[in-house]
């Protein structure tokens, strides 16, 4: 694997014209064959990345907490057909917005209940916060609430969270679209219903311990708080910024635990998880996921008009599975990976690559908003498949 020594220039000039350091490992049939790390976790004192290095996962948080969700749906807890409001009543009876002929807005009963397999394929009307549409106002507006309300000493966890979004009408019909947004963290709720645990420790007990992932959680301990790399803004000058505002709930006595965000790990947890899902759910002799689960996560499950709102340029020639990008067409694509090949990124650059076909996986990170997500990484996945 000579030519993957490629990665190691890429990688350089990210650095040069970007995050003030990053990491790359790319691993094949269970065996690390790249591994790197390039400049510095805190630019301002100068302090290396390292395989120690701790990163805000962000929302590589997501594959993971689908991944949980199907660990329950491998044994019975639920279908994917199954309304959410059978486990979570406060999604009962849903109202959506839409626009009236005189263009006013108006709210109406959904046509349709939230199905489960609407929340791992983002097709539930949900939204992350905004100013547009007015599902992203009024989850802007509850979640801000929220918060205030923890600065005045009321903290809350994702039940909490789940009820507040579930009192906002819809940006569609369930199953009518696609709409990137808290889906997941809704997930993580079901989760901790099904399983009579929190997320964390459900993840914890399933997820981490098995593969062997002992710095991966939604907490920063004190004696791991110097391994957090730093996050930084990159104005449009192209000078970084130290960002210490993202933080409030990984401190040790925070209760909110996000399946769509919250995750730290090192990227050495990272692909461990990652080599488990290339590897048919397998790893070190744990089988997490059964292979034809994966395979199922791993397969494009939006429908013609649901992908026309999929339609991200930097994700052209994918499709969207449960929780995961799911390569369709690599002309599409531009790129010279498989079909099939899966994996999601993160918003301070933190991306993972998982092709079941060829046993192959590579995670990368970085802590820097905007990530350059749509220069990057691909670019990074053309270097890795042309080295095989």
């Amino acid at each position: 694997m000579g030519r993957l020594e490629r990665l190691t220039p890429l990688l350089e000039d990210f650095v040069e014209k970007g995050p003030p350091g990053c990491a790359c490992i790319v691993s094949r049939r269970r065996e690390v064959i790249y591994e790197t790390y390039i400049g510095y976790a805190d630019r301002e004192k100068k302090k290396p990345i390292s395989p120690d290095t701790i990163y805000r996962l962000f929302s590589n948080s997501k594959p993971i907490t689908c991944t949980a969700a199907l660990i329950l749906y491998e044994r019975g807890a639920y279908l994917l057909s199954d309304p959410v409001s059978d486990y979570l009543p406060e999604f009962k009876d849903m109202q959506v917005y839409s626009s009236a002929a005189d263009k006013t807005l108006q709210v109406s009963p959904a046509k349709g209940p939230i199905r489960i397999a609407d929340l791992f394929t983002m097709t539930s009307g949900l939204c992350y916060p905004g100013d547009s549409p007015e599902t992203a106002r009024r989850t802007r507006d509850v979640l801000q609430d929220l918060d205030e309300k923890e600065r005045s000493g009321s903290k809350y966890d994702i039940r909490a969270v789940s009820r507040a979004l579930a009192g906002i009408p819809l940006a569609f019909d369930p199953g009518a679209g696609w709409m990137y947004g808290t889906s997941h963290d809704v997930l993580g709720a079901l989760i901790e219903v099904l399983s009579g645990k929190t997320l964390g420790q459900f993840l914890q007990d399933e997820i981490f311990d098995p593969l062997g992932m002992k710095d991966t959680s939604f907490r920063l301990s004190e004696e791991k708080r110097a391994r957090l790399c730093c996050l930084y803004d990159l104005s449009s000058d192209g000078n970084l910024t130290r960002n210490n505002s993202m933080d409030a709930n990984i401190r040790p006595d925070a209760l909110l635990e996000t399946g769509g965000g919250g995750l730290l790990s090192t990227i050495g947890d990272h692909s461990r998880f990652a080599q488990m899902l290339a590897c048919g759910g397998l790893f070190n002799d744990e089988q997490i996921l059964g292979r034809k689960t994966v395979r199922l996560m791993s397969s494009n499950h939006l429908r013609p008009n649901q992908l026309a709102d999929y339609n991200w340029d930097f994700l052209a020639g994918y499709g969207y599975g449960l929780g995961v990008r799911v390569m369709m067409d690599p002309i599409a694509g531009g790129s010279n990976g498989s079909v099939g090949e899966l994996g999601w990124g993160g918003l301070a650059g933190t991306w993972a690559l998982v092709d079941p076909a060829e046993e192959l996986s590579a995670v990368y990170a970085q802590q820097m908003i905007p990530s350059l997500e749509a220069r990057y990484i691909p670019r990074l996945r053309n270097v890795l498949y042309g080295a095989l």
